[in-house]
């Protein structure tokens, strides 16, 4: 299926959502993207994994340049002894998923999605220390198993290094560090096992501008709603996306 011909626009309507959604919150791009774009089937999962990956690294190689000086070096390079490996087990098993379980991927994208909603309305418990590097390592093995199958890497990685006593600045540079990686070794591993089409490099290209353009109106004109409410709206929708997915699966 050629995929550009045939579903364009309704793909960029989802991604300028996803990038207004995503400037007016704070979050919810990749969750948006992937939800809706494998829920209603515009695009396989495996493509809008690797179109979501490489527009995270964009974004991030973009935000980054001026930031290194204030990551948390010794937390990010445990998670990226945990993330390395997991993203090749994490692409390995969407490609057998996709081939011989399709509803059970289904499934699975639910729930995280459902993990990652309700992520944005559990306010985590600060710790009194900075966890160790071993529980960095786990939490970077989740995110990289997630990133790699999914192309969502954020929900584990975001609740453990809001939970510990670091700056907010700083856990907001170590992160996109952290996505950066994430997305780029997914977007490498793909790229070698010569996965990286066209038709996804295209979709890249079409989508940058309407997420762009979604971000330019987000700034301009957010909506005239509060920040508890706007979380509110999109946990709302995420559930529903979720439990749509993981419904479908389920009854395929």
């Amino acid at each position: 299926m050629d995929i550009v011909a045939e579903v364009p626009w309704l793909f960029l309507l989802i991604a300028g959502l996803g990038g207004y959604l995503q400037t007016v919150t704070g979050f919810g791009l990749g969750m948006v993207v992937m939800g809706l774009a494998g829920g209603l089937e515009v695009a396989s999962v495996a493509t809008v994994a690797a179109v979501i990956s490489l527009m995270l690294l964009i974004n991030c190689v973009v935000a980054l340049p001026g930031r290194l000086q204030h990551i948390e070096w010794p937390s990010a390079g445990a998670v990226m002894v945990g993330v390395v490996p997991s993203i090749l087990a994490g692409v390995a098993m969407l490609h057998y998923l996709s081939d011989e379980a399709s509803s059970v991927l289904r499934v699975v994208l639910g729930g995280v999605i459902l993990y990652g909603a309700a992520g944005l309305l559990l306010k985590p418990t600060h710790q009194a220390h900075v966890a160790s590097p071993a529980s960095f390592t786990l939490f970077g093995g989740f995110s990289g198993f997630l990133g790699g199958l999914l192309g969502i890497a954020g929900p584990p990685l975001i609740y453990h290094y809001y939970r510990q006593p670091l700056p907010p600045a700083r856990i907001r540079n170590t992160l996109i560090l952290l996505f950066a990686v994430t997305a780029g070794m997914r977007t490498l591993f793909i790229a070698v096992q010569g996965q990286l089409s066209l038709d996804i490099l295209a979709l890249v290209g079409w989508s940058l501008p309407a997420v762009v353009a979604a971000t330019w109106v987000g700034r301009r004109w957010p909506p005239p709603l509060s920040a508890l409410a706007m979380r509110r709206l999109v946990f709302a929708m995420l559930m529903i996306i979720g439990a749509s997915l993981i419904a479908a699966g389920l009854t395929f």
